[in-house]
Formats: structure tokens, sequence, C-alpha cells
């Protein structure tokens, strides 16, 4: 079978063709989220966050906060082989996603996790998580969530109180 220029196949990925005809990976369509009028790619946020020495596996998503219009980013984080919760240094990640992101996109919230899901065909399951988001009351698991307040340096716990001063606009984002 010759195959042309001409032919194509939706799979929601974007590629970029090179001068040979052959087609190269670039993004996931469709795998952004919307915050402080800005789209925020997530595959770009879990590269920067997967950079981290203490993480081995992260996944991104958008998530819903009260008062707030769009979604703002939470990554899901499983830590490296011998890292406990105690020694995960949170300020330094804080530093390295302030540092390396612009600031609509460094993940304003943490969900620890001891594994990340996936579909059957290999894909990080994102649709739970993302229908849990930060509402402590959907949380199905062992998870610990952790924020980044506004003017913080580091990502703290997340619980039943700070969660109740976001949707009584007593914090904000």
């Amino acid at each position: 079978m010759r195959l042309t220029r001409h032919r194509w196949f939706r799979s929601g990925d974007m590629m970029r063709m090179d001068a040979d005809g052959r087609a190269f990976f670039v993004d996931r369509i469709g795998d952004t989220f919307r915050w402080r009028s800005e789209n925020v790619s997530t595959n770009e946020v879990a590269d920067v966050v997967g950079q981290f020495a203490q993480v081995a596996e992260v996944n991104v998503y958008g998530v819903s906060v009260p008062r707030s219009d769009g979604r703002c980013g939470c990554a899901a984080i499983v830590m490296a082989d011998g890292v406990t919760m105690e020694q995960f240094d949170f300020a330094g990640l804080a530093r390295h996603c302030l540092d390396s992101l612009p600031r609509y996109a460094v993940p304003l919230f943490l969900r620890m996790t001891p594994q990340l899901e996936y579909t059957g065909t290999l894909k990080i399951q994102k649709s739970r998580l993302r229908q849990e988001g930060i509402d402590v009351d959907k949380w199905t698991s062992e998870d610990k969530m952790f924020w980044l307040p506004m003017n913080s340096s580091t990502y703290v716990p997340f619980g039943n109180e700070a969660y109740q001063a976001l949707q009584e606009g007593n914090e904000r984002l």
C-alpha cells in the first residue's frame, strides 16, 4: 500500500512531519486546562515536576476550585523509591516549580499517592482524579493532599479547614 501526504488518521495526537514525510509525536491535543486566562499543557507541567529528584511518576490535571473560574493545576505524585512523606522536600518542589514554570502553570495542589492508575492502553488515568478534585469528602484512598497557598514558598497539608476557607472565600489562589 502506498501512503501519500493526503491521508490522515484522527488520533487526538499532535504530530509533525519532516521533509521526508516521517511523522513525529509532539503532544496530546486537548490535554490542557485553563487557569488565569491561560491554557496550561498538562504534559509540559508533568515534565517539569517529573524532573524533581524525589518524584518517580506524576500525573497533572486541572481541578475546579470554589469561587474560581477555570481549573488550577493538581499533580498526583508517586514518590521515588526510598523517599517517605517525612523526607519529601515540599519546599524544594515548590521552588523548582516556581523557578521552572510560569506562575499560572505551577500546580497549586499535590496529591501524594502510592501509585498511578493506567487505562487498558497504558495511558495515565485522569478522570477519577479530576472528578474527586480537591473536595476532601470525595477522596477514596490513603492519598494525602497538599497545596501552595498564595504568597507561600512551600506546599502544606490541605484538609477540611483549608477547603472550607476556599469555599467561604477566606482563602484565595
